[in-house]
């Protein structure tokens, strides 16, 4: 998991974790990670910052979204363990503290940089439709 590779201590026979330290370019491999589109940023920051029960619609409306995108991107963040779905709605729920403490420092980022996080985000989606163009292209020169 990419969480326990930014940095996290090892504790061992009771001594004390050593703190977790995260450069910037750590961060922003999280946020590439973490984060499909920067919609799911921007929803992901909208459950934090109001812990509630938000229902699609509220979400739809708050973001200025289409259901569709609201649909999607909730269960990209769910995939991830940063939100959960029930019946009363979409929540931030951060599966452990090292995500927690992950979301904190993507979200600092964000509002200090927040054109260097949309270049990561889009540049990690680029790189993922790369790849899956590069998959059909027809190879010449090949016996296959």
């Amino acid at each position: 998991m990419l969480l326990a590779s930014l940095g996290r201590g090892n504790a061992q026979h009771g001594a004390q974790p050593e703190p977790v330290t995260r450069s910037e370019d750590d961060v922003l491999r999280f946020i590439a990670a973490s984060f499909p589109s920067v919609w799911a940023l921007e929803l992901l920051l909208a459950l934090k910052s109001e812990r509630r029960n938000w229902t699609r619609e509220d979400l739809v409306q708050s973001l200025r979204a289409s259901e569709l995108v609201v649909g999607k991107t909730l269960d990209a963040l769910v995939a991830a363990g940063l939100a959960t779905i029930t019946d009363e709605g979409a929540a931030y729920a951060p599966v452990n503290q090292d995500a927690e403490d992950c979301v904190e420092l993507a979200e600092q980022l964000y509002r200090s940089r927040p054109n260097k996080v949309r270049r990561a985000i889009v540049s990690a989606s680029t790189s993922s439709a790369a790849a899956f163009a590069d998959a059909f292209k027809i190879r010449r020169g090949t016996d296959d």
